[in-house]
């Protein structure tokens, strides 16, 4: 078994974002590795699809001679064990283990998308949480004290099982939370992990697939931060060579970052989860009014901003992008909620308020807050799994369809509600500039 040395750390979350389709550069590793998946369970388990559907999984499913393989290692998975369920996220592959110890995570990536050292950037900044307070589940480590274990083209973790209810374990991506209270718990908890995040000070991470970034909105040069970010990925400058993309893209962005620009410069800097959506959350209960207990998947977190952050939470849980048409007229652009949003916005203002600066920069954030992560989703599908439609949705209807939404007639609506609620906080917070 050849093995790589990782970072050690003391906690950490479990979760993937997903999307699907296995074809082209990947498909002689699907093949390499039919022998890996679950013999009679492979071909019934599904992976969450990039529009909402369910599709066959792109990576080979964790299987019974891999975590025997890595229970060498891994004392807590010495002795019989049962795969109880597959995770349909489907960037990696992942699933709750029963060990003769108690139930288990493991999850395997590509190494490509996400190698030993990567994984160890995650593990600093989940360890420094864990010690502020913030509800992780525990990584675990091997006899050699690492948290990650690379094996030919795989990388390997495996987690405790996280406490609390797993209530939105089979939601897509951007569907919005259930309740009100949910939206506020969801604001409050990130609050709570900003704060925590304050005084975390490691560099931003380097370029990879699917990871979240601040490199491009958070540049006040627009053209030589989205020309540097295509560069670094080869496969998304090939995927962009057939499009006329400089023009399309700026002639997208320009406008609301030109506002922007000014007050990036005043913003402070932060490491920050990303992917703030109410499936990266345990939950006390399955109830309406439940609390988060927990946190999950800092597979994209980086440095950024905290109002990023929480622009990104406002557009994973308050807007219906998966029941978006562009092509279907007004009634299908009704999807921002915006009563979901000012609860969430209430909950982490009751614990970390907002400054003016803040707030004007919010509403100038949220149209961008997808367009880094959709770039580098088009770099996964075009590069990694070969899947040309899913880097076309990728690139059309996330990175430019989200942001046109806003400055259409429905996300200057959502925005306006949003504007409301927050000169009325300002109002009730008189010492927040």
């Amino acid at each position: 078994m050849r093995r790589i040395n990782a970072a050690r750390a003391l906690t950490l979350c479990y979760g993937a974002r997903v999307s699907a389709g296995a074809h082209g550069i990947f498909s002689e590793a699907v093949d390499d590795n039919k022998a890996m998946m679950n013999t009679g369970t492979a071909d019934a388990v599904t992976t969450h699809g990039m529009q909402g559907d369910t599709v066959a999984p792109d990576w080979p499913l964790l299987n019974a001679e891999e975590l025997r393989a890595l229970a060498k290692g891994f004392d807590a998975l010495g002795g019989p064990h049962r795969l109880l369920w597959h995770s349909p996220r489907p960037f990696s592959a992942a699933a709750l283990v029963q060990t003769r110890r108690g139930t288990l995570f493991v999850k395997r990536h590509d190494a490509r998308v996400r190698d030993v050292a990567s994984l160890g950037e995650e593990h600093r900044f989940i360890a420094h949480l864990s010690a502020r307070g913030i509800s992780v589940p525990a990584v675990l480590c091997d006899a050699d004290g690492r948290t990650a274990v690379a094996v030919d083209r795989w990388v390997y973790e495996v987690h405790e099982r996280c406490r609390g209810a797993d209530t939105y374990r089979e939601a897509h991506s951007w569907t919005p939370v259930r309740t009100r209270a949910h939206a506020r718990a969801l604001g409050r908890s990130l609050a709570q992990l900003h704060l925590a995040a304050r005084d975390f000070n490691a560099p931003a991470r380097a370029a990879r697939p699917l990871l979240a970034s601040f490199d491009i909105v958070g540049c006040g040069k627009l053209e030589v931060a989205l020309e540097r970010f295509v560069a670094q990925r080869p496969a998304l400058a090939a995927f962009l060579g057939t499009e006329n993309w400089r023009d399309r893209v700026l002639q997208t962005l320009e406008p609301t970052h030109r506002l922007l620009r000014p007050l990036l410069d005043l913003l402070d800097p932060l490491w920050a989860h990303n992917d703030w959506h109410a499936s990266n959350l345990f939950w006390t209960h399955s109830g309406p009014d439940a609390q988060v207990q927990a946190t999950i998947d800092f597979g994209l977190s980086n440095r950024g901003v905290a109002v990023a952050d929480l622009a990104i939470a406002l557009e994973r849980n308050t807007i219906a992008w998966l029941d978006f048409d562009e092509n279907a007229g007004d009634v299908a652009g009704a999807i921002g909620q915006p009563s979901l949003a000012t609860a969430l916005l209430a909950g982490y203002c009751s614990v970390r308020p907002l400054s003016a600066l803040e707030r004007d920069a919010l509403l100038l954030l949220l149209p961008l807050a997808h367009v880094e992560y959709a770039l580098s989703e088009v770099d996964y599908f075009q590069g990694i799994v070969g899947n040309e439609r899913n880097a076309q949705l990728a690139y059309s209807g996330f990175l430019l369809g989200h942001v046109q939404w806003f400055n259409g007639q429905h996300g200057r609506a959502y925005l306006a509600e949003l504007r409301e609620w927050m000169r009325g906080e300002a109002r009730a917070q008189p010492g927040q500039r």
